[in-house]
């Protein structure tokens, strides 16, 4: 069956999303400079202090998020909460912005969380079963959409690709909830889910930092850096559950197709 206009509509909007400018572009038309003046003024171990706050956000948030979930799939509105996520994600940015690095190890797992239960009700919206393992940890993956990992080529740097690069793991940590009934964080399956999420979601937690780091920005510039990053990510999370809503109607092959097309005639 082929698309209807307003699918190919959806679509080609959902493409857009997904394949537009980074997280950085935007960050450094708002802040008015390049992000590598916010770089050069890390510590020389910033790097590691990132990805390691990444780790642990994604592992503490992704408890929190799956644990009260429930009460968000039965509440539920048509439409999602856009603008509440990012007034909350603006808040605690603040905090990040006046503090700095050393405020990452408590701002990023608050501001992954507030992101966390933004992308699960984006995908309410767009009909996922939030009571289902695999639609959750489709929330969780949206991280990492829109930033690439450091193994990736030039090749390997869109949406379908990044959502390649990740399905064993997703598969195998909703086979791992499907017979326990809950998501253990030491479970080798939800280890190795957190590492893939973390490599991607990390290039986008540097940005956010290294735009923090730059004296002027302060806590109102915090606040202006994580509603960008949230809205990055609502971005990524509308783009990431169309598709799928999509493929739900007319199968992924079918899908995939059409939206490589909409890139060959751009």
């Amino acid at each position: 069956m082929p698309l209807t206009s307003k699918d190919l509509d959806d679509l080609r909007a959902a493409r857009v999303l997904l394949e537009n400018p980074g997280l950085a572009a935007k960050i450094s038309d708002v802040v008015g400079s390049p992000l590598e003046r916010g770089f050069a003024m890390l510590p020389k171990r910033w790097s590691d202090a990132v990805n390691d706050a990444t780790r642990r956000a994604i592992a503490t948030s992704l408890d929190v998020a799956l644990r009260t979930l429930d009460a968000a799939a039965a509440g539920a509105a048509p439409s999602p909460s856009n603008r509440w996520h990012k007034i909350a994600a603006g808040t605690a940015g603040a905090a990040g912005g006046a503090f700095g690095l050393a405020a990452l190890a408590i701002e990023l797992p608050l501001s992954t969380t507030i992101m966390l239960r933004s992308i699960a009700d984006i995908a309410r919206s767009e009909g996922e079963d939030l009571a289902s393992a695999e639609a959750r940890l489709q929330c969780v993956q949206v991280l990492a959409l829109g930033g690439r990992s450091g193994k990736d080529d030039a090749a390997e740097a869109g949406y379908f690709a990044a959502r390649a690069a990740m399905a064993r793991a997703v598969s195998d940590a909703a086979r791992h909830f499907a017979q326990r009934g809950a998501l253990h964080k030491g479970a080798p399956a939800i280890v190795q889910l957190i590492a893939q999420v973390a490599s991607r979601f990390s290039i986008n937690v540097s940005q956010k930092v290294a735009a923090q780091a730059v004296p002027v920005v302060g806590a109102i510039g915090g606040a202006i850096i994580n509603t960008l990053f949230i809205d990055h990510f609502q971005d990524m999370a509308r783009g990431h559950f169309v598709v799928r809503r999509l493929e739900r109607r007319y199968g992924a092959e079918a899908v995939e197709k059409v939206y490589k097309e909409f890139g060959a005639s751009d």
